[in-house]
């Protein structure tokens, strides 16, 4: 099993970050939201991932540099669940919403589950 997060993964496209906020489906679990859309440029990679925490809760650029750090560390070493499950090409935002500190171990909970919403949403797509 691959667990890298490579720059290849990386989301980076302004025209489908904004296809996310416009077009995007959301599943949630407290206090993760995962949008994702259906990836419009044909692209190697079956997924592009890109992580957020809001400035309104997070004052400090360090509290939410580290709350970036572990969601992008807990979808590493998960992703290989969605990798499993998915068919199609998926560009996804990973957002934390919520003032508190949950610990790593939460957070890692909670994208599990997510990730579970997530792969059982998309198989009510097909």
């Amino acid at each position: 099993m691959n667990f890298t997060y490579p720059k290849t993964e990386k989301l980076k496209s302004q025209k489908t970050i904004d296809l996310l906020f416009s077009d995007g489906k959301s599943v949630s679990k407290y206090p993760l939201r995962l949008v994702y859309v259906k990836n419009p440029l044909e692209e190697k990679e079956k997924l592009k991932f890109g992580v957020s925490v809001s400035k309104k809760y997070f004052k400090n650029a360090v509290d939410r540099n580290y709350f970036k750090r572990v969601l992008r560390e807990c979808y590493r070493l998960n992703k290989h669940l969605l990798l499993e499950n998915i068919n199609e090409n998926y560009a996804i935002m990973f957002f934390y919403q919520t003032k508190d500190r949950l610990s790593y171990q939460e957070i890692n909970e909670k994208t599990v589950q997510l990730f579970n919403k997530f792969i059982i949403a998309t198989k009510g797509e097909l």
